[in-house]
């Protein structure tokens, strides 16, 4: 049986309010739901192979050439292809990160060179790291489970130490929508001089569409796209993901709502928190970091609220958790259940 090593499993807690995993507290649109479910009425179909109006829909909404998109059925199904394509034989992981970026390394027989993170966030050490032998560099900015952005002149420095090295750089963008001005930390205008990078984003958390399994990646190097497509099963974007997709690419309004929400949201969280004792750590995303009593997920459990343990991050130990930030009615029944356990 598969080990549970993310938030969200509503299947074995199915009466429990989930603060475990980290999408859109305004819940998916309703366009989205729409569209996908009008999409059925074509099942007897193969999907679109070339996600035609998906990545023309994505060329526009990212401001890219459409020759730099690819999709997948979820960013962790990119992040496979992408490993299966590069073939690396030595990578640097920060810890703790994203658990799939060491699962996709060591499915591909990857030597694996864990860069522990001072303060839990990247900072000038990293360099140590990135020698001469190594092929590749996962980062995540920013950072799950912490919530921590690169400064953004590290990580340009970062990006040019991977150029100048041929070390492939994969920045992992998926919060970047929930972080006040957020576009200013994304690389995404040095994609098209920058071949060596790879950037990574996801409808999951956007959108709320975490059970329709979509995303994609941005890349100018485009022979490494159609090597990714080579070792990908066909037809990986299924026809209501396709359809849901592209009407999601038109919910501006919706994803603006959502980020004034999560803003609003997360510094009332922090706030209640810290007066509860908790050691709260200054995430920028829609989840919150923090510390308490190692057993704080089973007395949440009991209570009927499920937070995410993180104690199975590697580099992580008992007592940090992180809890994702929903709207105010939820966010209080949050905060009762955490007085009253506390």
């Amino acid at each position: 049986m598969k080990k549970q090593v993310h938030g969200g499993d509503v299947y074995r807690h199915p009466k429990a309010l989930d603060f475990s995993s980290n999408i859109n507290p305004l819940g998916t649109p309703r366009s989205v739901v729409e569209a996908a479910a009008e999409s059925l009425n074509r099942l007897a179909n193969y999907p679109d192979i070339e996600y035609t109006e998906l990545k023309k829909a994505l060329a526009m909404y990212e401001n890219q050439p459409e020759s730099y998109i690819i999709c997948g059925n979820g960013a962790a199904d990119l992040i496979f292809s992408l490993v299966l394509a590069l073939r690396p034989g030595k990578a640097v992981i920060p810890e703790p990160t994203f658990a799939e970026y060491r699962q996709a390394l060591e499915a591909a027989a990857c030597e694996i060179v864990s860069y522990p993170m001072k303060e839990l966030r990247p900072g000038e050490d990293i360099f140590s790291f990135l020698t001469e032998d190594i092929d590749i560099l996962f980062l995540c900015n920013p950072n799950n489970p912490t919530g921590f952005l690169i400064e953004p002149g590290l990580l340009k420095k970062i990006l040019k130490h991977c150029q100048e090295n041929h070390i492939f750089l994969v920045v992992d963008e998926c919060f970047l929508d929930f972080v006040d001005e957020g576009e200013e930390h994304s690389l995404k205008p040095l994609l098209k001089e920058a071949r060596n990078l790879f950037l990574l984003k996801a409808f999951t958390k956007r959108y709320a569409m975490a059970g329709i399994r979509l995303g994609y990646g941005i890349c100018s190097n485009e022979e490494l796209l159609t090597a990714m497509g080579r070792v990908t099963q066909p037809w990986n974007v299924s026809i209501p993901a396709q359809a849901a997709g592209v009407a999601a690419l038109k919910e501006r309004e919706y994803v603006k709502e959502a980020q004034d929400l999560v803003r609003q949201e997360r510094f009332f969280l922090k706030d209640e928190m810290s007066r509860l004792g908790l050691h709260v750590y200054d995430s920028q995303a829609n989840y919150i970091f923090f510390q308490g009593p190692e057993d704080l997920y089973d007395r949440c459990l009991k209570e009927g609220v499920l937070i995410r343990d993180c104690s199975n991050y590697p580099g992580l130990a008992k007592g940090y958790f992180r809890t994702a930030v929903r709207n105010r009615r939820e966010n209080i029944q949050l905060i009762t259940v955490l007085e009253k356990v506390l």
